[in-house]
C-alpha cells in the first residue's frame, strides 16, 4: 500500500482514516485558512469551490515538502443561506449562528484533494445537508454553555457526533462529510487506483 499522508492534525479525520485500515501519518498544513478564505469570498467563490481551494491548498503545502506518497488534503465549509459560515473564537456569536439556523436547513461541503509527486490526482466534495430543530433560546444558551470546549473550533457550533445531534431534525446525505471526509468517495478511488486490495 503506498504511504498516505493527511496534511492536518484533524484528529477525526485521522480516526476515521486508520478506522476503515488506511495506514496514515498527519502532518499539519499551515496554511492561512482565513486568508485565502476571505480572498476566495471576496471574489464570490461559491462554497463549494471555497471548501475545495482549501483542501488542495493544504495538499499543495504538505506535498511540496519533498513529503513521498499521496498527500491528503481536506477541509469543511457550512454553506447557510447562500453564504460561508466560519469558525467563531467566541460562544456569542456561534449561539447567534445556531439562533438563525434553527428551524432552516444548511449544508456541510466536505472537500478532499490528493497529490501526488506534488500535482493533484483526485479531488471530491462531499454533501450533507441538515434541517435544524426549532431549538428554544434557552436551549440553545445551554447547549452552548455546556459544550463551548468540543465545539469551539466546529463550524456552526455543533458536532454531531455529541450533544449537537440533538440540535437536528434531519440529516440528509452520506454521515461522513459531516465529520469533514468524503470517506466512501475516498476508499473506492484508492481501490480502483490499487493502493487498497479490491
Amino acid at each position: 500500500m503506498s504511504h498516505l499522508t493527511l496534511a492536518s492534525k484533524s484528529e477525526i479525520r485521522l480516526a476515521l482514516l486508520r478506522n476503515a485500515g488506511l495506514e496514515v501519518n498527519a502532518t499539519a498544513s499551515r496554511v492561512d485558512e482565513e486568508a485565502i478564505k476571505q480572498s476566495l469570498m471576496a471574489e464570490e467563490t461559491k462554497p463549494r469551490d471555497v471548501a475545495d481551494a482549501l483542501a488542495e491548498a493544504k495538499a499543495r503545502k504538505v506535498a511540496s515538502k519533498g513529503v513521498g506518497g499521496l498527500v491528503l488534503g481536506c477541509d469543511q465549509v457550512l454553506e447557510f443561506d447562500g453564504r460561508v459560515i466560519s469558525k467563531s473564537e467566541r460562544s456569542e456569536d456561534v449561539l447567534e449562528v445556531l439562533k438563525e439556523m434553527r428551524g432552516k436547513r444548511h449544508s456541510l461541503l466536505s472537500a478532499a484533494v490528493i497529490y501526488e509527486d506534488e500535482k493533484p490526482v483526485w479531488r471530491h466534495v462531499g454533501v450533507a445537508r441538515l434541517l435544524m430543530r426549532d431549538a428554544s433560546d434557552a436551549y440553545l444558551q445551554s447547549y452552548v454553555e455546556r459544550n463551548w470546549e468540543s465545539i469551539r473550533h466546529s463550524i456552526g457550533g455543533y458536532k454531531l457526533e455529541e450533544e449537537g445531534v440533538r440540535l437536528t431534525a434531519r440529516v440528509d446525505g452520506d454521515y461522513f462529510p459531516v465529520l469533514g471526509l468524503p470517506l466512501v468517495e475516498l476508499l473506492s478511488y484508492l481501490t480502483w487506483r490499487g493502493t487498497l486490495p479490491r
